[in-house]
């Protein structure tokens, strides 16, 4: 009998997890910069949540993992961040103050579907949402916000796709011409789309089948839709967007796969090797009934969301992240148990210090122990015996230099920190 992972997750050995701490700080501090608070909701809730009359994207209907529990009550493992948020925001009546309320979060979500190269079926997602504002000067800043997000990284020729669906009158009138398009083609539509012309024909205009981009290459567009009032907001975001120096495409055919967005919807790019041409990292959009859905009073919303996975792997393939390797400040060598005993209370003191040190537990001889002290990266060897421990000296080697001298205890934390100080 084996034991292995369940199919479409994996493990983060120690040698990764450092760059998901790294990225998941990085993350902190900007949004924090950006006066975004953190929020941490359950991964599991209960179905209605993300169930909704309003929600009929592929990932509801198809992807989710439903369950129910010992008192038959219908759960479902989170698939995106935004629903879990807004059910927060209002349970916990956190629009009381009628300001504008800015959160963000990072965590685990689950999708059933077929696992492939950057996708899996428990992944990390990272993202904000700002509820309060209809102004599009807070759509700039959220698109802003997204695009430092990768651009800071230091990823190439980050970009920003940018479209409007318009409010819900412009919606249901564009939705009205693309269905009458469509129609006559339904029977050469690809099978998806047979069904989203029925639940969600929007996404058609996003699909990748090759006879479908075809069928829609002269489709109407949202922006041909747009009442008067949604225009000037897409104006106005523009000049923002201009005035912030972000570099932007307006793509008409953009459209997001979530029913509940409405106005702004957007999409980061970066180009990388091995993800072809400028290809999605995140994206998100503008929204007004959410709020009001979930039980909360009539407010408008914005936010989007990164996969930490896809961004990763789009770091490491361009040495933005290098594979982290371990490393101590310092690794003790002991050769009897009076060294030993000795050794531990220096690698506490040490450790209270600030110093990452490592002696070892295993009985190993001299030269094992300085073959794991190299293993762990340790840039100093610690050297405890007999005429150390009598003369109350230790033995301190830089494994770079190969430079040891005779250090005494007393002296020893200001001799590392000098040698910290000088790397």
């Amino acid at each position: 009998m084996s034991f292995n992972k369940v199919k479409g997750t994996y493990d983060v050995l120690p040698n990764e997890s450092k760059n998901w701490v790294k990225l998941e700080n990085y993350v902190r501090n900007l949004y924090n910069l950006f006066n975004y608070q953190e929020i941490r909701t359950p991964i599991i809730e209960y179905s209605n949540v993300f169930h909704r009359a309003s929600e009929g994207s592929d990932m509801v209907i198809k992807e989710t993992y439903n369950f129910k529990d010992r008192s038959n009550r219908d759960l479902t493992l989170r698939p995106e961040g935004t629903a879990g948020s807004i059910r927060s925001y209002v349970e916990n009546k956190l629009y009381v103050n009628n300001g504008l309320t800015k959160l963000f979060y990072i965590g685990p979500n689950f999708r059933y579907e077929r696992p492939q190269k950057g996708r899996f079926r428990q992944f990390m997602q990272f993202g904000v949402e700002a509820l309060g504002s209809n102004d599009p000067r807070l759509d700039s800043e959220v698109i802003e916000l997204a695009y430092q997000t990768i651009n800071q990284l230091g990823l190439k020729q980050v970009s920003v796709k940018i479209n409007s669906l318009g409010d819900e009158e412009s919606k249901l009138n564009f939705r009205k011409n693309l269905v009458d398009y469509l129609m006559p083609f339904e029977s050469k539509l690809s099978k998806d789309s047979k069904e989203r012309l029925v639940n969600n024909p929007l996404r058609i205009l996003d699909s990748k089948d090759e006879g479908d981009i075809e069928i829609t290459k002269n489709a109407p567009l949202p922006l041909d839709y747009l009442s008067e009032s949604s225009k000037k907001h897409f104006e106005q975001l523009i000049n923002h967007l201009d005035n912030l120096n972000i570099p932007y495409e307006v793509d008409k055919k953009l459209v997001r796969g979530l029913d509940y967005y409405s106005e702004t919807v957007f999409e980061i790019h970066a180009t990388t090797d091995g993800f072809g041409a400028q290809n999605a990292l995140g994206g998100g959009g503008r929204y007004q009934n959410l709020v009001k859905e979930f039980g909360g009073p009539e407010t408008p919303g914005i936010g989007f969301a990164f996969g930490m996975e896809r961004l990763l792997s789009a770091l490491e393939i361009e040495g933005v992240y290098n594979k982290v390797e371990n490393s101590l400040d310092a690794y003790i060598i002991t050769f009897n148990e009076d060294a030993k005993n000795l050794a531990l209370k220096i690698q506490s003191n040490l450790r209270l210090n600030g110093f990452t040190v490592d002696i070892n537990y295993t009985n190993k001889s001299f030269k094992a122990q300085l073959k794991e002290a190299l293993n762990y990266g340790a840039k100093n060897l610690l050297i405890l015996g007999e005429d150390e421990i009598k003369n109350n000296t230790i033995e301190v080697k830089d494994t770079l230099t190969e430079k040891q001298v005779t250090v005494s205890m007393i002296n020893l934390i200001n001799h590392l920190k000098e040698h910290k100080s000088n790397e």
